[in-house]
C-alpha cells in the first residue's frame, strides 16, 4: 500500500480511537441501549424537560457511535479496494481510492471534534470578552485585531455575531469589547480560546520601527438559559452607568445608557451598551454575570474531576496560551498543544479550527506537551 494511503488510514484510526476513548465505548453502547428503552416508555413525556434531556443525550450518542462505525467500515472497504487495485495494476483506481481516504480523514477529524463537544454547555451560544493588556496603544490595537479575528471565525462558521460592549482605545484599537456569538456549539469550540494572547511585531506606532510585544486577554463563557438557576445577592453588586462609546455613528449614545456590574465577592466585571435602553442593558449585563459565574463553576468542576483544581488566578487570566509573531519571521504557536501556523494572516482572518481541535483533543488525552515560547 502507498505510504500516502497508510498515512490517511493512521490519521483516521487515531481520530476514531480518541472518540472511542472519550465516549468510553462499551459504556456508551450500554447507555444508548438504556436510552432507547426509555424512549419506548410512554410515561417519559410526563416530565417534558427530563424527556428533552434524554432525547438530546440519545441523539448525541447515536450520532457519535454511528459516525465511528460508518467511518471505520468505509476505511476498511477502501483499504480492501486499494489492495485489489494494486494487485490488478489499476493505478487510476488506486488514485481514486487514495483520494477517497484523504476525504474520509478530513471527515473523521470533523466528526472527532463534534463528538468531543459533549460538555454541559458546549452546545450553547457564547460571549467572547477581549481586554487590552498594559502598553497603551500597542495593546489596544492588538485587542482590536483579536476582536476582528473572532468575528471572522464566527462568520466563517455561519454564526450570528453581535457586539454587546465596546470601549474604544485612546488613540487606536479598543480597551475592551464583548461579542455574542450565536450558533451550534459556539461555546464548545470557543472555550479553548480563554487566556492571554501575545503579539510580536514591528510597531506601526513606533517611528524607530522597533519590535514590540503586546498582550491581550480573552475570556469565553456560555450563554445560559432560564432553566439554570444562579443565585446572586443584590447586595454583592456594584452597578455603574456611563455613556456608551464606540466606533462612531449609531454606536455612540448621548445618555448614560451603558451599564457596568461588578460582583464584589468574585471581582467579576461585566458591561453592556448594546441597547439604547438602560434597563435592557442592565438585563443583558445581569445575564452575562450569571453566565460568567456559571462558567467559573463549570471550570471548577472540570478541574476537580481531573484532579487539577487550582485557584482561579492561576488557571485563568494569567495563562498565556498562544504567541503570534509577525516580524521578522511569521509564526503562530500554541503554547499548550505545540500546534503552529506559518500563515499568521490566515489565523488573524479566522483560521482557528486547527488550534481549537488540538486543544479539545488534549482535554481528552490529558497529555501535557512541553512547548517553548517563540521570540
Amino acid at each position: 500500500m502507498r505510504a500516502e494511503a497508510q498515512d490517511h488510514i493512521d490519521r483516521i484510526k487515531a481520530a476514531m480511537a480518541l472518540v472511542r476513548r472519550f465516549l468510553d465505548w462499551e459504556r456508551a453502547l450500554r447507555r444508548l441501549d438504556e436510552l432507547n428503552n426509555r424512549v419506548e416508555d410512554p410515561s417519559l413525556w410526563d416530565d417534558p424537560r427530563a424527556a428533552q434531556e434524554v432525547m438530546r443525550e440519545r441523539r448525541r450518542l447515536d450520532e457519535a457511535i454511528g459516525a465511528v462505525r460508518a467511518i471505520e467500515q468505509e476505511m476498511a472497504d477502501t483499504a480492501d479496494l486499494i489492495e485489489l487495485a494494486e494487485m490488478e495494476g489499476d493505478e487510476a483506481m488506486v488514485d481514486e481510492a487514495v483520494a477517497g481516504l484523504a476525504a474520509l480523514a478530513e471527515r473523521a477529524d470533523e466528526d472527532k471534534i463534534k463528538a468531543l463537544l459533549a460538555g454541559e454547555a458546549d452546545g450553547n451560544d457564547c460571549y467572547i470578552e477581549i481586554h487590552a493588556g498594559a502598553g497603551g496603544t500597542e495593546s489596544q490595537d492588538w485587542a482590536e485585531m483579536l476582536l476582528r479575528m473572532y468575528q471572522r471565525w464566527a462568520e466563517k462558521r455561519r454564526m450570528k455575531v453581535e457586539m454587546v460592549e465596546y470601549q474604544a482605545g485612546d488613540q487606536a484599537g479598543i480597551k475592551s469589547a464583548t461579542l455574542l456569538c450565536k450558533g451550534e456549539n459556539a461555546y464548545g469550540y470557543a472555550k479553548t480560546e480563554s487566556g492571554v494572547h501575545r503579539l510580536v511585531r514591528i510597531s506601526p506606532y513606533d517611528s524607530s520601527a522597533r519590535r514590540h510585544t503586546s498582550f491581550s486577554s480573552v475570556w469565553v463563557y456560555p450563554v445560559i438559559d432560564d432553566n439554570i438557576e444562579i443565585e446572586i445577592n443584590e447586595g454583592d453588586l456594584k452597578i455603574d452607568t456611563y455613556r456608551a462609546s464606540g466606533a462612531g455613528g449609531q454606536h455612540v449614545n448621548t445618555t448614560d445608557s451603558a451599564v457596568r456590574i461588578t460582583h464584589i465577592p468574585t471581582g467579576i466585571v461585566v458591561a453592556s451598551q448594546n441597547d439604547r435602553s438602560q434597563h435592557k442593558n442592565r438585563a443583558t449585563a445581569m445575564g452575562m454575570l450569571k453566565a460568567r459565574m456559571y462558567e467559573a463553576e463549570l471550570q471548577k468542576r472540570e478541574a476537580e474531576a481531573s484532579g487539577e483544581y487550582q485557584a482561579k488566578t492561576e488557571i485563568g487570566w494569567g495563562h498565556q496560551i498562544r504567541s503570534y509573531v509577525l516580524q521578522p519571521y511569521q509564526l503562530v504557536k500554541d503554547l499548550r498543544t505545540g500546534v503552529t501556523s506559518t500563515a499568521p494572516g490566515d489565523v488573524l482572518d479566522g483560521a482557528l479550527d486547527p488550534f481549537m481541535a488540538a486543544a479539545l483533543s488534549q482535554k481528552v488525552t490529558g497529555e501535557s506537551v512541553v512547548v517553548e515560547d517563540i521570540d
